[in-house]
């Protein structure tokens, strides 16, 4: 099975695409990554709903969300441990930015190998800095994992500085915590759950999502100083899960408290 392929809205497949994309020209697209455990793709239809609102909000034409569904999970067949990658672009055609009226759209189906550290950071936590680089505001594509994540890649180059770190703190503009570089942020303080509020920038991930679907998570604006007060902190999102953060810059939390706190959420998407 080749390492990804190319769906045609018009049922085609095929495992080439060609530089007049404009996905690759503008970033005209969405995407979205998912695990594949014991060959099924975990958390499908929240996936699929981030798809769907993607689409919606790029004037996308209609998708044939059915065909895209029995791709991936065909796919996923076989998969022990995996992980699936879609992204979804509007094809070739328009005038520069103008999109075509009749676009024909591609869909790039990954399946990748599994991250193997992940399960480390698991068990033992990481440690964050707070990265250089601020997210910009723009609340028409806030919460969406669209394409041409430039922010993304400057704080990922950013991060290479702090060399004791595992990943970074994200800040807007305006010194609001928005998230990690790859991920949600969770703080858990006097029996509370929160998480930054994504209205302005950053990324709404799945498993986010999920877990508000069975806990009372507080979206809130705040700056620094009220997540290293918190009594434990995670970054997750739909591959490592819930990762406890046991250092951000010079603050250090407990990682017995964190996996408490840990064990209890992952276990309520199981309830």
């Amino acid at each position: 099975m080749p390492g990804f392929f190319v769906i045609k809205m018009s049922l085609k497949i095929t495992t080439t695409i060609t530089p007049q994309d404009r996905g690759f020209q503008y970033g005209d697209g969405f995407f979205t990554t998912a695990a594949i455990k014991s060959g099924k793709v975990e958390h499908w239809d929240l996936h699929l709903t981030r798809l769907q609102s993607c689409a919606k909000v790029l004037y996308f034409p209609k998708i044939d969300w059915q065909q895209l569904q029995f791709e991936c999970e065909k796919h996923a067949i076989g998969h022990e441990l995996a992980v699936l990658k879609v992204v979804i672009t509007r094809g070739e055609g328009g005038r520069g930015y103008q999109a075509p009226d009749e676009p024909s759209l591609n869909v790039i189906v990954s399946v990748l190998p599994f991250p193997t550290h992940y399960a480390d950071w698991q068990a033992q936590g990481i440690k964050v800095s707070t990265s250089n680089v601020k997210l910009g505001h723009q609340p028409l594509l806030a919460g969406l994992k669209t394409l041409n994540r430039l922010e993304q890649v400057m704080i990922k180059q950013d991060a290479k500085q702090f060399t004791d770190s595992h990943d970074v703190i994200v800040l807007d503009i305006h010194n609001q915590v928005i998230e990690t570089s790859a991920g949600n942020l969770i703080g858990f303080n006097n029996g509370e759950l929160f998480t930054p509020k994504l209205s302005k920038a950053g990324i709404k991930g799945v498993y986010l999502s999920a877990l508000q679907q069975v806990n009372t998570i507080i979206e809130v604006e705040e700056s620094i100083g009220f997540w290293t007060d918190m009594d434990a902190l995670f970054t997750c999102n739909s591959l490592m899960e819930l990762v406890p953060i046991i250092q951000l810059d010079a603050k250090q939390f407990e990682l017995e408290a964190a996996l408490i706190v840990q064990q209890s959420l992952m276990s309520s998407l199981h309830a």
